[in-house]
């Protein structure tokens, strides 16, 4: 029998996977923490299948997610990834994760782990929500993390965000996973 999934988790092999493997798993570790921040922003105004689709290009291109790596790259790097077709070559993007990257290695300082900070916000709860494009939630993390200077984290990217690390738990009352 085949299992019941959220309504967007189909037909695509690469869209099953993440939902059954990913979506909505609570994550702690900061380097996933920071490649889901990196993959969600270069989503803005795309499918998250073309970004799925391009993840492990992604992950070649900016050094595994490595947080340190990315916040220092240069303008040679930035035009580097310009010319990989591999990738989202959206020049505001690329420089956005590397200024991300800056300001997430500063949290990190601050609070101990980026996890610390983003699950804090919840004080380390599963917040089960109806299926949205935003809430409070994000738009206050947004909110903080615009006015630390992140770029690339609105309120709807936010929730995305907080959906695919597992701080919003969306699954649909007919899938496995609920």
């Amino acid at each position: 029998m085949t299992k019941k999934r959220c309504t967007w988790a189909g037909p695509d092999d690469v869209y099953i996977k993440y939902h059954d493997d990913e979506w909505g798993v609570p994550t702690h570790d900061d380097r996933e923490l920071f490649e889901m921040l990196v993959l969600e922003s270069f989503q803005a105004g795309l499918s998250w299948i073309t970004i799925l689709k391009k993840r492990e290009n992604f992950k070649k291109a900016f050094d595994d997610f490595d947080v340190v790596k990315v916040a220092n790259y240069d303008e040679g790097k930035v035009e580097e990834l310009r010319e990989n077709s591999g990738i989202i070559r959206h020049k505001g993007k690329i420089t956005s994760a590397i200024n991300n990257a800056q300001i997430f290695i500063e949290i990190q300082k601050e609070f101990g782990s980026f996890d610390e900070y983003i699950w804090g916000f919840t004080d380390g709860e599963i917040i089960k929500a109806e299926y949205l494009t935003e809430s409070d939630l994000s738009k206050r993390i947004s909110k903080d993390l615009k006015k630390r200077g992140m770029k690339f984290v609105g309120p709807t990217i936010i929730y995305s965000y907080l959906e695919s690390i597992g701080i919003i738990d969306n699954h649909q009352e007919h899938c496995f996973k609920y």
